[in-house]
């Protein structure tokens, strides 16, 4: 496998704190591009993509020569044409082969991703949410992610994610499934990575506390009741008590 990927452009912004005065702020715009192939067959992958502050603007559709903003609403401010990426990735095909002859035909070694799952809001039943599945830390960029509920494949709105370049020029991906929490459900995300003998799984089931047993409920009710009694007689006693004391209270005095 060989990679030849982007660089990060350093900007400095002018910001504003609360009133106190301008202040520089250092962000970080990222043009995101990669070309790389496998040996053996002709296989090869691409991506090209603008990132700020390590948030995704826009990729471009490669085959499709297309200009996707991460939000629509970014598409209005801004432009770029998609011929400018597959020219870039023309010249990086280009300069992969050049490095490749150049280096011996040596590869990097791969490093494996570490895996995380989680929901994006607090769980409660029937009310709809979205797991998060998040790769990080791998290389290089070929990582396939698949999701499963109760043991069957689920592809039904999933959304993966671009890479995500590292300072560290490691990688990270993100895979969103929409689900509705019910109980007993278990999900799953597993990613096939050439860094792993085998995919890396991650399980995942909705933490909601159990309702009572009919038994527990009718304990608790026995014990209401009881209570409920036990205070009737105390508070019956304690009325028949304060009328006796009234009562020889109004007795008349002997002459």
């Amino acid at each position: 496998m060989a990679v030849l990927s982007g660089a990060a452009v350093p900007l400095l912004l002018l910001g504003v704190l609360g009133g106190v005065g301008a202040v520089l702020k250092p962000h970080v715009l990222l043009q995101a591009e990669f070309y790389q192939r496998s040996e053996g067959p002709d296989k090869a992958w691409a991506q090209f993509g603008f990132h700020f502050d390590a948030d995704e603007l826009f990729h471009v559709e490669l085959d499709a020569a297309q200009t996707v903003w991460r939000l629509p609403e970014f598409g209005r401010f801004a432009s770029f044409e998609a011929q400018g990426a597959l020219q870039n990735m023309a010249v990086g095909k280009q300069n992969l082969e050049v490095m490749i002859s150049n280096s011996n035909r040596s590869q990097q070694n791969f490093v494996t991703p570490e895996l995380a799952l989680f929901p994006a809001e607090a769980v409660s039943l029937e009310e709809p949410n979205v797991l998060i599945c998040y790769a990080d830390k791998f290389w290089p960029p070929v990582a396939t992610m698949e999701w499963r509920r109760n043991g069957a494949v689920v592809s039904e709105g999933v959304y993966d994610s671009v890479y995500y370049g590292r300072p560290d020029l490691l990688f990270r991906k993100f895979s969103y499934l929409p689900f509705v929490p019910q109980r007993g459900d278990v999900y799953s995300c597993a990613v096939r990575h050439w860094g792993a003998e085998g995919p890396v799984q991650r399980m995942w089931e909705p933490e909601v506390p159990e309702p009572p047993s009919e038994s527990s409920a009718t304990l608790w009710c026995a014990v209401g009741l009881a209570v409920g009694i036990a205070g009737i007689a105390a508070g019956t006693a304690l009325i028949l008590r304060a009328v006796r004391r009234n009562a020889a209270n109004r007795q008349p005095g002997l002459l």
